[in-house]
């Protein structure tokens, strides 16, 4: 897939989800396939833009080309200016979001709530366009509320904006994560516009991920939740969609491997102290449905260093292991 200059090696993305897609993380998806990994949200208001939690999920180093840096705010001159800011940085793509229901980006009227203000989203899309030289992509819902959707409208002034890649995620700003993704309507997107349109939501295995791109006729589809503490699920879609095989889950080993090299990325980039901490959600998702899973979890919440963390999940995977040979 064709992205300005970038040439993508597919059409798997891995999602920008806050708390989560920092630069550890989208490391190990690239790894494991994902065409494109899109950083963590971040605020175009210059008073955020030099706290700690900004400058951690701008951390590049050592990162695949291309860098894609997604953007939040809702005054089209800010929105710019941040957009310039972070490819003077080193990103070498700009992604809008547009698509986040959560109640503290929408409150300051960004996010998902932009759907409701067509006028502003074109103003929005052609100052970011006009302010970087980089590809600008977009990340939307179907609409406002199911009774309100407006997806196609909104891809349409993207479109005329220069915005060269759209995401669209099958629910509205109202229905939050509740319920099922519907796919018409971004079938409706994708027959309506000439720029890539990537499908997202509820895509959890290689199954969905050919439903999906089968109903929508889309360029590529974006995971996100079904990644979680599963990086190298990227490789199982792509390996499903090449062959229409599945492949096995990965042995006990390579899963420690992964694991202990994730969360040694955490204390590296957020010092032991936070990264300890952060590193709790993703030991509980890496062993989440596996034998003695969930006693892991609990016993590695109440550690406080990182070598006895490490280890901790270290002698789990290996317990796993023994088992599975027994």
């Amino acid at each position: 897939m064709q992205l300005g200059v970038h040439l993508l090696p597919n059409g798997l993305f891995a999602a920008p989800m806050a708390g989560v897609t920092d630069q550890p993380f989208r490391t190990l998806c690239r790894r494991f396939g994902a065409g494109l990994a899109i950083s963590e949200m971040v605020s175009a208001r210059p008073e955020l833009r030099g706290t700690r939690k900004s400058r951690l999920r701008l951390e590049h180093r050592d990162e695949a080309s291309p860098v894609a840096v997604q953007i939040a705010g809702a005054d089209p001159a800010m929105m710019a200016n941040a957009a310039r800011i972070n490819v003077a940085e080193g990103a070498q793509i700009i992604d809008i979001n547009m698509g986040c229901p959560a109640k503290k980006v929408c409150n300051v009227a960004a996010g998902s709530a932009l759907l409701s203000d067509e006028p502003l989203v074109a103003r929005i899309l052609e100052a970011v366009v006009a302010a970087v030289a980089v590809p600008v992509t977009l990340k939307i819902r179907t609409g406002p509320s199911p009774e309100r959707k407006n997806a196609l409208r909104i891809a349409r002034i993207a479109e005329a904006a220069g915005v060269r890649l759209l995401v669209v995620h099958g629910r509205t700003r109202a229905c939050g994560f509740r319920g099922e993704a519907e796919f018409e309507t971004v079938a409706e997107v994708k027959g309506g516009v000439r720029i890539p349109v990537i499908a997202n939501g509820d895509i959890a295995t290689p199954e969905d991920a050919k439903r999906v791109l089968e109903r929508t006729g889309a360029d590529g589809i974006m995971i996100g939740r079904a990644a979680h503490g599963r990086p190298w699920i990227f490789r199982e879609f792509l390996y499903f969609l090449n062959t229409g095989k599945k492949l096995p889950p990965p042995a006990p080993t390579e899963m420690r491997a992964v694991a202990l090299e994730h969360l040694e990325g955490i204390y590296a980039l957020y010092d032991e102290d936070l990264g300890v901490r952060i590193a709790r959600k993703h030991i509980g998702w890496y062993t989440r449905g596996l034998p003695g899973g969930e006693a892991c979890r609990r016993a590695t919440n109440q550690i406080l260093s990182a070598p006895a963390q490490l280890a901790a999940v270290g002698s789990f995977f290996d317990e796993l292991g023994a088992g599975s040979t027994a």
